[in-house]
């Protein structure tokens, strides 16, 4: 059998590790030990930041509901509160982009939420 040299195989696996270290500091980017370690960080970080992110745009959407109901007199627990009794289920991203978007609409909801809602005694 004849003998397989590796040379080939492995100058690609390392190429492909330093050019995804590309811009890193100093031995980071062009030591294949260390490329290779700060790259497998990266991704770690990357994929947890994923999730991050999603977390991040919510809380946003969020405040910007808050800020656009308080508008209207009203709060924005009390608002999601008023738009489940009412049976109206539109999620945060869609309610946030008509707020900024489409103001009129965004207030014809505030005032369906509000009606729904009981006396306050």
């Amino acid at each position: 059998m004849a003998r397989v040299k590796r040379g080939v195989t492995s100058h690609a696996k390392h190429k492909k590790t330093l050019k995804a270290a590309k811009g890193f500091y100093g031995r980071r980017k062009n030591t294949i030990r260390t490329a290779k370690a700060a790259v497998d960080k990266a991704m770690q970080y990357a994929t947890r930041d994923r999730k991050n992110k999603k977390r991040t745009i919510r809380a946003l959407w969020i405040q910007r509901l808050n800020a656009a109901v308080r508008e209207h007199g009203i709060v924005y627990s009390r608002f999601i509160d008023g738009l489940n009794r009412a049976g109206i289920v539109v999620d945060r991203k869609v309610l946030s982009d008509l707020a900024i978007s489409q103001p009129a609409a965004f207030k014809d909801l505030v005032e369906k939420a509000k009606a729904a809602l009981p006396a306050v005694a």
